[in-house]
């Protein structure tokens, strides 16, 4: 018989089509988000999943759930998934990267334009009825071309950022948990890594692309805000939790910076209530890895490295290889 898999969420009918060559396929297309109880109920017998970030894998429900080999996570980031605890009980995890750098680098300035040119603002004002006339200073944002460019977070998707920035005539500057090579900085429009401190000071666009983890929660808090320039804009495509959202939607209120863009929020799709409040703010879905053929990558990716976990025993993108 065919090992038992589970694809925890609605995904690409072909790629279910796929799977089913190897395994007998429980599918969720009606898209459910099981809790953590029914996750684990369904999750028993099975020998691997394809899950999403929704599925929350962690030491309690692994005891739950013995037979249960690979983990193919359908993102890059896995913050989702407690890797020791797979690994200690002999379950092999995967994630997807590379497939998505460029898309969601797309999307940084796609995000990054919106925001410091205020153009959901300016939308929903004419949307509203209110434009009338031309005036001088309606809807007056920030240059981006000429201005500097600070990335925290300087892996893939944060260089891929950098290369666009060439174009727009910018400085880059970068704060990472390590310095990279002078070959990649070079290639990243010669950004120069500077001190955390040091890049809120001097950055016109802040854009955050670094992984969630216990260490990098509220990397931007209070704090950090008040050493941001006033007419600065903060773009976030990386984890809920990397900002603390309230801080946020203080400073912005108070317009102690000039406006925020933000694809991922604490605790989503609950995000807090207050920023629909503000006008200064571009809110977007959790969608920067969001281009048709990207996610169709993601999610051969992710079936690529379940068939190759539970028939060879070596996912691609294997997160524990001591598991």
């Amino acid at each position: 018989m065919k090992p038992a898999i589970l694809v925890t969420r609605a995904i690409f009918p072909e790629v279910l089509t796929k799977l089913e060559q190897y395994f007998e396929v429980e599918s969720n297309q009606d898209d459910i988000i099981f809790a953590p109880t029914e996750l684990a109920a369904r999750l028993k017998g099975k020998a691997g999943t394809l899950a999403t970030a929704s599925a929350r894998i962690n030491a309690e429900l692994l005891q739950q759930v013995p037979g249960l080999k690979m983990i193919a996570s359908m993102a890059v980031g896995y913050d989702n998934i407690d890797v020791s605890a797979c690994t200690a009980h002999g379950v092999m995890a995967s994630n997807t990267p590379e497939v998505l750098n460029e898309t969601t680098a797309d999307f940084g300035w796609a995000l990054l334009m919106a925001t410091a040119r205020r153009v959901t603002e300016s939308e929903h004002w004419l949307r509203a009825g209110h434009w009338t006339k031309w005036r001088y200073d309606s809807f007056l944002g920030a240059d981006v071309h000429g201005a500097t460019l600070g990335i925290i977070g300087m892996g893939r998707i944060g260089q891929a950022i950098a290369r666009r920035s060439t174009g727009f005539d910018m400085k880059v500057v970068y704060h990472n948990r390590s310095r990279i090579s002078a070959e990649q900085e070079a290639y990243a429009n010669n950004a120069q890594y500077v001190s955390k401190e040091e890049l809120l000071q001097q950055a016109d666009h802040v854009v955050l692309v670094l992984p969630y983890s216990a260490a990098s929660h509220h990397t931007i808090g209070a704090t950090e805000l008040k050493m941001m320039k006033p007419g600065a804009t903060l773009v976030n495509l990386a984890r809920g939790g990397i900002v603390d959202d309230q801080a946020l939607i203080a400073v912005l209120r108070e317009k102690r910076i000039a406006a925020a863009g933000l694809d991922v929020f604490e605790n989503e799709p609950k995000f807090h209530p207050d920023f629909l409040s503000l006008s200064n703010v571009v809110l977007t879905p959790h969608i920067a890895s969001a281009s048709e053929a990207t996610r169709r990558a993601m999610a051969n990716r992710a079936a690529d490295n379940l068939i190759a976990g539970l028939t060879e025993g070596k996912p691609r993108d294997w997160l524990n290889p001591p598991a």
